[in-house]
């Protein structure tokens, strides 16, 4: 079983301490390393990517709130103008890349080119590889010189421990079949299986019944979307 930190609540602010590490601990480490004090050398630019639900926007999150007193900005996409900021030491961290326009692809290009003088380090998030990037080749591989990462998806596993752990924290148990059930017919990312446990909480509450198999089918007659 790989590290699992599980202190995830959906309203609780994103760092890397309550990111699901799972099989991401390089990932993480060298995350943490790109966070530290200025003084300490930096691993370069970064870009990280996997599909939606996969935790990108989270990390990206997650490092910035780890920088301590070192000038941060994290920009979308579709935030993302002619010009990027070029506050000197700037962590800057722009997240799906792959939706960036035009002119906010030279905006990016540019930014690359100064980071050396800026002392500026890139943390880039998309959801394809950068060669599957659509972006102009010249940023295309300006990206690809970053370091690159996909995050990988967590285990059925880590899923079924974190669900029990969860439950456990709120005084709920989760039924050996109810997890599994969940893991076989359910939509089976992290924020998918951390709303059911919301809803399947809430309907215990409602009904005064313990989490079951019998309640879990109910509620999907009723209309719980798993």
């Amino acid at each position: 079983m790989k590290q699992l930190v599980l202190d995830i609540r959906p309203d609780a602010p994103p760092t890397l301490d309550n990111f699901v590490v799972g099989g991401n601990e390089e990932l993480v480490a060298t995350l943490r390393a790109i966070a530290a004090p200025a003084e300490t050398p930096l691993p370069g630019h970064l870009y990280l990517w996997g599909p939606a639900g996969s935790g990108r926007s989270h990390l990206l999150r997650g490092t910035l709130a780890a920088a301590g007193g070192r000038p941060t900005a994290c920009i979308g996409a579709d935030e993302v103008g002619h010009e990027l900021p070029q506050t000197p030491g700037l962590l800057l961290a722009i997240d799906d890349v792959g939706r960036l326009g035009d002119d906010a692809q030279i905006a990016l290009f540019n930014a690359f080119n100064r980071s050396r003088s800026l002392g500026q380090t890139l943390l880039l998030a998309g959801g394809e590889a950068p060669r599957q990037l659509a972006l102009r080749e010249d940023l295309r591989t300006r990206i690809g010189q970053c370091l690159i990462y996909e995050v990988r998806p967590l285990d059925d596993e880590s899923r079924a421990a974190i669900l029990a752990t969860l439950a456990a924290r709120r005084g709920l148990r989760l039924a050996d079949e109810v997890i599994d059930f969940l893991m076989r017919h359910g939509r089976r990312d992290l924020p998918s299986l951390l709303a059911v446990l919301d809803a399947l909480d809430n309907a215990s509450l409602e009904r005064k019944r313990a989490v079951t198999l019998p309640l879990l089918r109910e509620m999907m007659q009723a209309g719980l979307d798993i």
